[in-house]
This record gives C-alpha cells, sequence and structure tokens, in this order.
C-alpha cells in the first residue's frame, strides 16, 4: 500500500465540489437515519472513513442488510445488498437532483424503500434535493484528496479515542454539518440545548447536546485547508483562556470553540504530534474546568502491550 503524508487542499479550490458533495452526502445520509434505530446523539445517522472513502456500514433492511458507500478511489457511488446485489453509478459531474432521483432509482433496484425527507438540514437555503440544480461540481481529484484528509484525521482521532474508557463516539462523519467528530462524555446530564441550527428542529440539538461532553473534529472549513475543532458543551467558566498547543490553535469567539488550520498540521514536523496535542489540550480544560473525574474516565491504551501480541 502507498503511505501518502498530510494531502494539501485548499477550500477556496475545491468549494463548489465540497457543497455540491455536502448535499450528495445528506442524501445518503437520510437514506441510513431512516433504516437504521436511534442511537444516543444521533450516532445511528453518520457515516464512516473506509478504505476507499466514506460508507454507511451494514444498514438494517427487514431481515437482512444494504450498505452504501462513495467510493473516492474509482469514484462510484456503491450500494449492495446482503443477497449480493451490487448497484451504482459513477460519480461526476450531476446536479444534487440528478443524484438524489439516481440514487432511489439504485436503491430501488436493490429492493430497499427510501422514504427519506427531501430537503437538506443544518444548511441555509435548505433547496429541496429534487429541485436542486444549484449543486453540480465534482472534482475528481479533490473529492479524492478531502478523502485522504478524513484518513489522516480519522488516524489521529482514533489514537487520541483510545485513551478514554468513558463513554466515547466512534470517529464519526456527521453529514449535516459535513465534519468528522470524536465526543467524550463525562456521564453526567446537560442543560437543554437551546437548538438553533439552520433548518433543523431544536428537538434534534436537545438529543445531541443532553450529556456533558468534549468534542473535537475536523470539517472542510475554518481555515485555508480546514481546520480542527474542539469545544465542550456546556462550556465552563476558563475555557477560551485556557493555553492551548499548537502555537497555531486559537480560541474562535465567533465558532465557540478552539481551531487549528489544517495547514498548521501539516506543516508541523511532526504533524501526528501536533494534533495530539490540540486534542489533549481541550480535552483537559473541559474536563479540568468542569471537574470531570479523569481518574475513571482516562485510561492507557498500550495496558497490555507487555503480553505477546497476536
Amino acid at each position: 500500500m502507498a503511505r501518502q503524508g498530510w494531502p494539501r487542499l485548499r477550500v477556496a479550490d475545491w468549494h463548489e465540489t465540497r457543497d455540491t458533495l455536502h448535499m450528495w452526502t445528506q442524501i445518503v445520509g437520510k437514506v441510513r437515519l431512516v433504516n437504521a434505530p436511534l442511537v444516543n446523539h444521533w450516532w445511528n445517522v453518520t457515516l464512516y472513513v473506509s478504505p476507499r472513502g466514506l460508507t454507511t456500514s451494514a444498514i438494517p433492511y427487514g431481515t437482512g442488510a444494504f450498505d452504501v458507500e462513495f467510493d473516492f478511489v474509482e469514484h462510484r457511488l456503491r450500494l449492495r445488498g446482503d443477497d449480493g446485489t451490487d448497484e451504482g453509478f459513477a460519480l461526476a459531474p450531476m446536479t444534487v437532483a440528478e443524484f438524489h432521483e439516481r440514487t432511489m432509482r439504485a436503491l430501488d433496484r436493490l429492493g430497499v424503500e427510501a422514504r427519506i425527507q427531501g430537503r437538506p438540514n443544518e444548511v441555509d437555503p435548505a433547496i429541496p434535493f429534487a429541485e436542486d440544480d444549484r449543486h453540480a461540481s465534482y472534482d475528481a481529484d479533490a473529492a479524492h484528496l478531502f478523502w485522504r484528509q478524513l484518513l489522516q484525521a480519522s488516524r489521529v482521532m482514533g489514537e487520541f479515542r483510545s485513551r478514554f474508557a468513558g463513554k466515547v463516539s466512534p470517529v464519526h462523519f456527521f453529514w449535516g454539518a459535513m465534519d468528522l467528530a470524536c465526543t467524550r462524555f463525562s456521564g453526567r446530564p446537560a442543560p437543554e440545548h437551546p437548538g438553533g441550527a439552520p433548518n433543523c428542529g431544536d428537538w434534534v440539538m436537545v438529543e445531541g447536546y443532553s450529556r456533558e461532553l468534549s468534542s473535537c473534529g475536523f470539517w472542510p472549513g475554518g481555515g485555508e485547508e480546514g481546520a480542527f475543532y474542539a469545544y465542550a458543551y456546556p462550556e465552563p467558566h476558563g475555557f477560551a483562556a485556557r493555553p492551548v498547543r499548537p502555537s497555531g490553535a486559537f480560541y474562535s469567539t465567533e465558532n465557540g470553540q478552539f481551531l487549528l488550520p489544517y495547514e498548521a498540521v501539516a506543516d508541523d514536523p511532526e504533524p501526528d504530534r501536533a494534533l495530539l496535542d490540540f486534542l489533549e489540550d481541550t480535552y483537559e480544560a473541559a474536563a479540568d474546568l468542569a471537574g470531570w473525574d479523569r481518574d475513571v474516565l482516562e485510561t492507557d491504551p498500550a495496558r497490555w502491550a507487555h503480553k505477546a501480541r497476536g
């Protein structure tokens, strides 16, 4: 396998493809949403980074299952059933309306009925998928590079996740805001979230933020090449003033969270260490200031390293 570093992709060079792909991922994500049982904080709706792109993983359907994957290597949308059925079509420049129609037809051929809500969430304006001819770009090279950014982010965030023994989410891709996220929880309830996300019911945010948390992630915004982020809910007093590594990290009052531009990580001589420092420092700021029981919640990921491998 080819070993590649942290790929470079300026947001300004692919924002039209990014915005189109955002709508495409919402359509596929909603297919998972309507077929998978609710899991706390909407973990049942997310996509996951795969060795070829972004996947729903197995979605239950009747007594079987199917999956949908954005393949950013061969640039295809792949839909597979447990009976061996394999459907799909090429990813290429097309309107959201056409992508929606082709996806629904492919699901029909797969024998899957998916009555999704026909408009996107967390964006404004929320153009109905079947009417959206505004978003129609697909730069295959940019989509491939974005996926490789997600691969790197997911890999390091996965290492960070392994250090926590408490309740912690998978490293997963939320199609609402188009971000890769991982969230740790203190175990305590949180104040009811006020909501306010565009074209998204407040009750959605109430479920998502029903427990005290420290969250981190990556999204293709907030920096010239995207940004890593970290926030706490509820945000404890003094959180924004906490010093955080590396030097490129800062607290954005506009976004209400710490940001670390992707380019600051990619330019660092030790990018993995730089990102892990950011993830650790922002988590510790939330946990220390809010009085989390860190002795109980944290663990040593190398605790069995002294035993035989294999």
